[in-house]
C-alpha cells in the first residue's frame, strides 16, 4: 500500500509510543480513583485513551505493569534529581525523598486504598534493594536499610502522611538511621 501524506503520522515511533503510554497511564490512574484495579478492563483503558489493544500490549504486559512503570518513572526521576545535587547527607536525602512522596500523596494514598502498595514495594526494592552480585554482607546490609526505609514510608502512608517530610526525616534520624 502506498502511503500518502495524509496517512503518514507526524510522530516518530518513539513519540507514538510515548503518547500511548501517557494516555493509557492517565486513563488507568483516573479509573483507579473510582474503582479497584481488578474492575478495570483493558478495553476500557484503551477506549478511554483512544488507542488500540495492540498498542496496549506493545507497551504493557498487564494493568499492574502500568502502575509499576509509573512508580518507576517517579522514583527514578527523584533519584536522578537527587544524584545530580551531589549532596552526601543522608538526612537531606531522606528529607528530599519524603518531600517528593508528600508532593505525590494522592497517588500513594490511592495505592494504599486500592491495595496496590505491593507494586510500590516491588519498584522500591528494584531500585534500592540488594543485587545478586553483591557480597553477602553488603546484600544483607542493603536489604536491611531498603526494607527499613520502605517500612517507614509504608507506615507513614498508612497513617495518612500526617507528618511533614522534615518531621519524618528528623524522626528517622533520631531513631538510629544516620
Amino acid at each position: 500500500m502506498e502511503q500518502k501524506r495524509k496517512t503518514v503520522s507526524p510522530f516518530s515511533n518513539e513519540a507514538r509510543n510515548a503518547y500511548v503510554v501517557e494516555h493509557i497511564t492517565d486513563s488507568l490512574l483516573t479509573r483507579l480513583k473510582e474503582k479497584p484495579l481488578a474492575d478495570i478492563a483493558i478495553s476500557e483503558l484503551c477506549d478511554a485513551a483512544g488507542v488500540g489493544r495492540t498498542s496496549f500490549y506493545r507497551n504493557f504486559e498487564s494493568r499492574e505493569d502500568i502502575v509499576r512503570k509509573y512508580i518507576r518513572g517517579l522514583l527514578n526521576g527523584w533519584k536522578h534529581n537527587w544524584d545530580a545535587t551531589g549532596e552526601e547527607s543522608n538526612a537531606k536525602m531522606y528529607g528530599s525523598l519524603f518531600q517528593y512522596l508528600k508532593e505525590n500523596a494522592d497517588l500513594f494514598l490511592m495505592l494504599k486504598t486500592r491495595g496496590l502498595m505491593y507494586l510500590f514495594l516491588e519498584v522500591f526494592m528494584e531500585i534500592w534493594g540488594p543485587r545478586p552480585e553483591y557480597e553477602n554482607i553488603w546484600a544483607y546490609t542493603t536489604a536491611f536499610i531498603a526494607y527499613g526505609t520502605y517500612g517507614w514510608i509504608e507506615e507513614w502512608i498508612n497513617r495518612g502522611m500526617q507528618e511533614s517530610a522534615e518531621t519524618m526525616s528528623e524522626m528517622l534520624f533520631s531513631h538510629g538511621m544516620k
